[in-house]
């Protein structure tokens, strides 16, 4: 079981930009696509982004399309979200997990089996 590490939240302004990190910790995830998901308080756990095994295939929920980039750099073991103008509805605590799958259908349902991490609260301020 691959375990994940959040990072990169923060206080950031509307239109602003932060990236997130996914760190995977105990073994590699470099043959498993990664996704990032979000949840605000209140709200249930969304599907954002997905990355497949080799990068070269991704998935985007509508909401973020064209403002959020996945990406992944395996020689570090590490999943980026970059997300770019920001929007007060982005504001959540983002998690990121591990698929079961290489590519799979990069959607929610491929995710969460594995755990998931503790984190990285975003907000977004008009």
């Amino acid at each position: 079981q691959v375990q994940v590490v959040e990072s990169g939240g923060g206080l950031v302004q509307v239109g602003g930009s932060l990236r997130l990190s996914c760190v995977a910790s105990g073994r590699t995830f470099r043959n498993y696509a990664v996704g990032w998901f979000r949840q605000a308080p209140g709200n249930e756990r969304e599907f954002v982004a997905a990355i497949n095994w080799s990068g070269a295939i991704t998935n985007y929920a509508d909401s973020v399309k064209g403002r959020f980039i996945i990406s992944r750099e395996d020689a570090e073991n590490t999943v980026f979200l970059q997300m770019n103008d920001l929007k007060p509805e982005d504001t959540a605590d983002y998690y990121c997990a591990v698929s079961r799958y290489g590519t799979g259908s990069l959607t929610s349902q491929d995710f969460g089996d594995g755990g998931w991490g503790q984190g990285t609260q975003v907000t977004v301020s008009s």
